[in-house]
């Protein structure tokens, strides 16, 4: 049993409203209360700003009956007051509290309506509570003792101000009066006639100069498309999900002009560059201007030199920024931290995708010096022991054990449950290196920039050296097993592993058995559990069609596809659980980026059916998906259940929806080599599906997918080819002109 003087329990999300337009959330229960307790809050930046914002009707609370997102930083919480009013069965005061969050403000609108036949008289009170808690304080249990509140004069009401250095939280009410030998409250004496409706405002200001993110100054980077399909929920999750992406833009203090995706709210909404990288990607079909602003972003930040502390190299893309060192058990990471083994190369992936999606060439040139370093990372500092793969270890005792997305400290683990111990080699990004070898080649070709045969050749060799070291069988004798050490919860009956130095047999590399580990360990072991981190290898040159065919087959199965998404890890492994971060849980951006994986190499039908599992999933959290869920078996549980402390909203998995659109319709355009791929998943599994809003080198395009599977495009920029991957697809292209061949 935990000792609860001693171990404090991260606090729950999963339950709590929350109302963001980034850097600025408010977290409440669902009756719109902001009660001082766990990690409800109004949070600006990565500190909290006040931590109680309680209303009450003469000294009671209001009952709760409903709440509603209206917009993005929008919120209406419904409740009732039956002590008030006629004394009938049905309640005849209510109160709509309609809550506003923008940039370092957050207001309030408080209606009180009255049907009842007799006057209504009462005293409402907000009471407000200010801790400025840094988030990883509050993250890891904690909190912070109130701070001193002062009465302060305004023009716009009673005023009550909080100070910390030099952070000041000021808030204002109309036409009420200010309580400050409280912590902090105000009051008002409502009287209503019958029938009648009074309105109370109050509102509270956030001004933070030490903070490092801020609301972006240009408009919305990307298109709004209109999506209509059989499947409303693709709508409706689109929806939610466009809001949900506008209200997490940042930028940073000193550049507000350069918009990125923070990662989620509470705990990572500030920069972190694999997932402000991803959530681009996703967001691509839509305009390449978001993409381009990530890619400066993070370019400036690139590093310099090699610093041990922060895990900085040359030419390497940072991980997560925060205003000091962030804090937390025990982790310890500086405020600029570069512990991450895959931004770098997911860096040049996006470059490449934004250019073949038209991004244009004097957005391109000024990155291709950083372009050059990142490749050199690549072939240098990220793989420090020359044996051709990318690794990973932290040498500072207090930064990230783990440094792919699976970056919690448990979560390479062999098939016996057993950790794995570092230097690691993921799986993943040995596929995302080689993707990133080949898109650097040909961005330097293209920009006549020397080097691209290196990384052609790197490329290969990766692949051949893929091959022969990661793929497992099983079994395999029990002397060959490596020793390690058993997790709580593993089998203890460890199994046997055999990786090949000249390569796969022919059955392992095609249909028949073997599988790709997760990861090579310090001993260079493969680390043989069954993930979903092979699911990210699909089309990124690192696999041969058959070997592509034998991860999709055993992705498919009901131990990885059998929950509402694609599992992180195998049912039938030692270290799966339904609720562990990644061992067993299902992540939204991770379905996606397989199942767009799957579609592009041949595998439609499996990408169908994972995607109507991340839409049943979508129902299930109205439509707000969060960044992880449980993995339970959707036949046993019947509904998607909470992963209780996971980011709500959270950038990549917004733009999941984003990314189950396009796979739908299937438009891949090649921009630079003058034509465009369609490649819709067959039969239209989903559905007809139609989005007018795809954006291509600055053309609108509509795509629309009849219930046949029909395809018809409109809007195409000049100067393009079509190909169709199905010959037997049938393709209209409205635009005259625009030749249409198959592959």
């Amino acid at each position: 049993m935990l000792d609860q003087a001693t171990h404090r329990l991260q606090p729950l999300l999963h339950d709590l409203v929350s109302t963001v337009l980034a850097p600025t959330t408010a977290l409440s229960g669902t009756d719109g209360q902001i009660r001082a307790a766990g990690v409800q809050g109004l949070f600006h930046a990565d500190a909290r700003a006040l931590s109680q914002v309680k209303l009450a009707v003469d000294g009671r609370e209001p009952e709760a009956v409903g709440h509603a997102a209206q917009a993005a930083g929008r919120t209406r919480f419904v409740s009732l007051v039956r002590w008030l009013g006629d004394p009938i069965a049905d309640p005849t005061v209510r109160v709509d509290r309609t809550r506003e969050v923008a940039p370092g403000r957050m207001a309030e609108l408080i209606e009180i309506a009255s049907t009842a036949t007799r006057p209504v008289t009462a005293t409402v009170t907000l009471d407000l509570s200010c801790d400025f808690a840094p988030i990883e304080l509050v993250k890891s249990g904690g909190s912070a003792p109130p701070a001193a509140v002062t009465p302060a004069s305004s023009t716009d009401g009673a005023c009550l101000e909080w100070r910390s250095g030099r952070i000041r939280v000021r808030a204002t009410a109309e036409n009420a009066t200010a309580e400050p030998e409280t912590e902090g409250r105000f009051r008002w004496e409502v009287a209503l006639a019958p029938g009648e409706r009074v309105t109370l405002r109050w509102a509270v200001v956030i001004d933070d100069p030490e903070a490092v993110v801020t609301a972006p100054v240009k408009p919305l980077e990307w298109n709004v498309p209109q999506v209509t399909a059989d499947d409303a929920r693709l709508v409706r999750l689109a929806a939610r999900s466009l809001e949900d992406l506008r209200s997490l833009r940042l930028a940073e203090t000193g550049e507000p002009g350069d918009t990125f995706l923070g990662a989620g709210v509470p705990w990572f909404l500030t920069l972190f560059g694999r997932d402000s990288l991803w959530a681009a990607r996703m967001l691509l079909p839509l305009g390449t201007d978001l993409a381009a602003s990530t890619l400066r972003v993070l370019a400036r930040r690139q590093g310099t030199h090699v610093g041990p502390a922060t895990g900085e190299a040359p030419g390497k893309i940072m991980h997560e920024l925060r205003r000091h060192e962030h804090s937390g058990g025990d982790l310890r990471l500086p405020a600029a931290y570069y512990g991450t083994i895959d931004a770098t190369p997911l860096w040049i992936g996006l470059l490449h995708d934004a250019w073949r999606w038209g991004m244009p060439t004097a957005q391109i040139e000024p990155l291709l010096p950083a372009l050059e370093a990142a490749l050199g990372w690549l072939g240098d500092h990220a793989d420090p022991d020359g044996d051709g793969f990318l690794e990973y270890i932290d040498s500072t005792g207090h930064g990230l054990a783990n440094q792919g997305w699976k970056d919690s400290g448990d979560a390479v683990r062999f098939r016996d449950g057993r950790q794995a111990e570092p230097p690691i080699a993921l799986a993943e990004v040995q596929g995302y290196a080689c993707a990133a070898a080949h898109q650097g080649a040909a961005l330097l070709t293209a920009f006549g920039r020397k080097g691209a045969e290196r990384w052609l050749d790197y490329a290969g060799t990766m692949a051949d050296r893929f091959r022969a070291r990661f793929w497992v069988t099983h079994p395999a004798p029990a002397t060959e097993r490596g020793s390690g050490h058993l997790a709580p919860g593993g089998s203890g009956h460890p199994t046997s592993v055999r990786s090949w130095e000249s390569g796969p047999p022919a059955s392992v590399a095609g249909r028949e058995s073997g599988f790709p580990a997760l990861a090579l360990d310090r001993d260079k072991r493969p680390v043989d559990s069954l993930t979903s981190n092979i699911g990210h290898l699909l089309g990124t040159g690192l696999l041969s069609p058959g070997e592509e065919a034998r991860v999709a087959e055993l992705l498919g199965t009901p131990a990885m596809s059998g929950a509402f998404g694609l599992r992180t890890m195998s049912a039938d492994d030692g270290a799966f659980s339904p609720l562990s971060y990644h061992c067993g849980s299902v992540w939204s951006h991770d379905t996606a980026i397989v199942i767009a994986g799957l579609a592009r190499t041949g595998h439609g039908r499996l990408a169908a059916e994972l995607a109507r599992g991340l839409l049943t999933a979508a129902e299930g959290f109205d439509y707000r998906l969060p960044e992880l869920h449980a993995g339970d078996d959707r036949d046993t549980v019947g509904q998607p259940v909470a992963y209780p402390a996971a980011c709500r909203p959270q950038a990549w998995s917004a733009a999941a929806a984003v990314t189950l659109l396009h796979t739908a319709v299937g438009l891949y355009p090649d921009v630079p080599g003058g034509k465009v791929l369609v490649r819709p998943l067959a039969g239209a599994p989903l559905g007809a599906v139609a989005v007018r809003g795809l954006r291509v080198a600055g053309a609108d395009v509509t795509v629309s997918i009849d219930r046949a599977g029909g395809v018809q495009v409109t809007g195409l920029p000049p100067g393009l080819s079509v190909e169709v991957a199905d010959p037997e697809l049938s393709v209209e292209v409205t635009e005259p002109g625009l030749p249409v061949r198959g592959l």
